[in-house]
C-alpha cells in the first residue's frame, strides 16, 4: 500500500510516528508538504502536480493539515477525493471541525452532551449571551483558536462583557461557554479511529491554569471510559463524518459534554500517556479500508423510487415486542432487517427469521418508505426555555 502524509514537518511526532508505523508493515509511504502541491482542475480528468511534477499514484492519504492552512490543505484533501483516494479524513470534515461554532451546531441536533453555548455579535446581547449559559463564570472562546489558545475563563459578568467586547473590537469572533464548575481543570480526550476509542486520558492543569491542555503544561493520565463516554467520543466522531479524532468531553454531573472535536489529534501525549500504539491502529485502519472499502449503498443499489435505507426503533407493541422477525409481518411489508443493535454493546448482522426483536432493539432495515414510516419513532418534544431576563 502507499501512503502519503500530508504534513509541513517531517520531524513532528505525530507525523514521525505515522511514517514508523507505515514502514513497519511494510507499506510504501511518504511525507509531502501539502503547500508544495499544485491543482488541476479539468472534466473528468482531476489531476495534482507535486514540486511541479505530475504525482503518482497513491492509496491513501493522512491529512495533517495545520490550523494556519486550512483552506488550501482542504482544497488538496478534496482534490485527492476527486481522484478516488482514500482520505483519513475528508476535506468537508476536516472544515465541520475548524469552526468550533459549526461543529457544536452539527452536534446539536444529535443525542450528544454540550456544554451551553451562546454565539452573538452584538454589544447590545452580550449581557443576554452570558445569562442564557447560565450566568458567569463563563468560558470565553476564540472560535478559530487550538491548543488552548485564545481560551478565557471570566470570573464575573464586569470582566466577561469587558474582555467580549475586547475581541470584538479586535474583528475576533468568539463563543460564549457555560463553566462546567465540578470538571474545573480537567477533562477528557478520547481518541477515535474507525467505530471504536483505541486510547484515552485524562489531562489535568496544573497551580492556577484551568486549561488541561498538554500544550499549557497540563499533565495526563490515562483512563478506562465508561460505556455513556465511549458512546459519546464514537458518535461524535461519526456525525461529524471523522475516521479519526480526538475528542475532548467534560465531566460534568449530566454525564460527558463535548466540548470540542479535532480532525488532526496529536498523538504524543496519548502515545507517552497510554503506552498505546496508536499511530499503529491507524495505519491498520486505513489498511482494512483499502482492503475492504466503505461502500454507498445508495450507490451500489439500484433503487426504485420510494426505496432507501433507514435506522428504526422496535416500538413497544405486542405485534414487534418479544416476537420472531418473521412473525413481526416486516418481510410481508417488503422491509429486510439488515442488522439489529441492542444496549448499545451488541449488534447482529442479518439476523435470523427466527431472532426474536426487542422493544428498544435499533434495526437497520432496507425497503418501501412508506411501510418504514409507522416504525419511526416520534421526535421528543423540546421544553420551552424560560425566558432570560437582561436586568442588571
Amino acid at each position: 500500500m502507499k501512503i502519503a502524509i500530508l504534513s509541513r514537518n517531517r520531524n513532528l511526532y505525530s507525523t514521525r510516528r505515522l511514517r514508523e508505523a507505515a514502514m513497519d508493515r511494510g507499506h510504501n509511504v511518504k511525507v509531502l508538504d501539502t503547500l508544495r502541491f499544485s491543482l488541476l482542475i479539468e472534466q473528468n480528468e482531476p489531476e495534482l502536480f507535486f514540486r511541479g511534477k505530475r504525482l503518482s499514484h497513491y492509496d491513501a492519504i493522512i491529512p495533517r493539515i495545520g490550523a494556519s492552512i486550512t483552506a488550501y490543505g482542504c482544497s488538496v484533501v478534496n482534490q485527492f477525493q476527486q481522484m478516488g483516494v482514500f482520505c483519513a479524513n475528508t476535506s468537508s470534515a476536516i472544515l465541520n471541525t475548524r469552526d468550533k461554532l459549526r461543529c457544536l451546531q452539527i452536534l446539536s441536533k444529535h443525542d450528544i452532551g454540550l456544554a451551553p453555548t451562546s454565539f452573538v455579535r452584538d454589544r447590545k446581547d452580550i449581557l443576554t449571551a452570558i445569562n442564557l449559559v447560565g450566568g458567569t463564570p463563563i468560558i470565553i472562546k476564540l472560535l478559530e483558536g487550538t491548543q488552548g489558545v485564545g481560551v478565557i475563563l471570566a470570573e464575573n459578568q464586569k470582566v466577561a462583557e469587558a474582555i467580549i467586547e475586547t475581541l470584538h473590537g479586535a474583528k475576533q469572533n468568539v463563543l460564549v461557554q457555560k463553566f462546567v464548575a465540578e470538571s474545573k481543570g480537567k477533562d477528557i480526550r478520547a481518541f477515535v479511529v474507525g467505530d471504536r476509542v483505541v486510547a484515552a486520558m485524562r489531562r489535568v492543569a496544573q497551580g492556577q491554569e484551568f486549561r488541561s491542555n498538554i500544550h499549557r503544561g497540563g499533565k495526563a493520565e490515562p483512563v478506562v471510559l465508561s460505556k455513556e463516554y465511549e458512546r459519546t467520543a464514537i458518535e461524535a466522531a461519526r456525525i461529524l463524518n471523522l475516521r479519526i479524532a480526538g475528542v475532548d468531553m467534560l465531566e460534568s454531573k449530566d454525564g460527558p459534554q463535548v466540548i470540542e472535536v479535532n480532525s488532526s489529534p496529536g498523538l504524543e501525549g496519548i502515545e507517552t500517556c497510554t503506552g498505546i500504539d496508536v499511530a499503529g491502529q491507524i495505519i491498520d485502519y486505513i489498511s482494512d479500508q483499502i482492503a475492504f472499502p466503505e461502500l454507498d449503498i445508495r450507490e451500489r443499489l439500484s433503487l426504485s423510487a420510494g426505496y432507501g435505507v433507514a435506522e428504526l426503533i422496535v416500538p413497544n407493541t405486542p405485534d414487534f415486542d418479544n416476537v420472531p422477525i418473521r412473525e413481526s409481518g416486516m418481510r410481508e411489508r417488503d422491509i429486510i432487517v439488515l442488522s439489529v443493535e441492542r444496549n448499545e454493546d451488541e449488534l447482529i448482522s442479518n439476523p435470523k427469521s427466527t431472532f426474536l426483536l426487542q422493544a428498544g432493539d435499533r434495526i437497520l432495515c432496507f425497503g418501501k418508505h412508506e411501510s418504514m414510516r409507522d416504525l419511526i419513532p416520534n421526535k421528543p418534544r423540546k421544553r420551552k426555555r424560560k425566558k432570560v431576563s437582561t436586568e442588571q
